[in-house]
């Protein structure tokens, strides 16, 4: 965590305990680390898929912002890129 939080600062120039969420993927693609300071500590959350990789967006200057509803897509092995949305009907019967 402690590294993560200094590649934040020193690579990114940003201030990892601004409450912002940092998202790391693993060389494999298979793994992701988030980190966040909520203003008490500093977090770790950790996820690796079974099967598959991460879809990973192409930074333009080394990083990217996502929305909170694409990390979701992202974190479920979804292409976040373009969703697809299926039909559900309004009234079942």
């Amino acid at each position: 965590m402690k590294g993560l939080a200094l590649q934040v600062q020193e690579a990114l120039g940003r201030d990892p305990h601004a409450g912002d969420l940092y998202v790391f993927r693993g060389a494999r693609g298979d793994l992701i680390k988030i980190i966040w300071h909520d203003g008490i500590g500093m977090s770790l959350y950790a996820k690796r898929l079974e099967r598959g990789r991460f879809l990973w967006p192409s930074p333009a200057d080394g990083t990217v912002a996502i929305s909170a509803a694409q990390l979701a897509y992202m974190l479920d092995g979804i292409d976040w890129r373009q969703p697809r949305y299926t039909f559900r009907p309004e009234l079942a019967g």
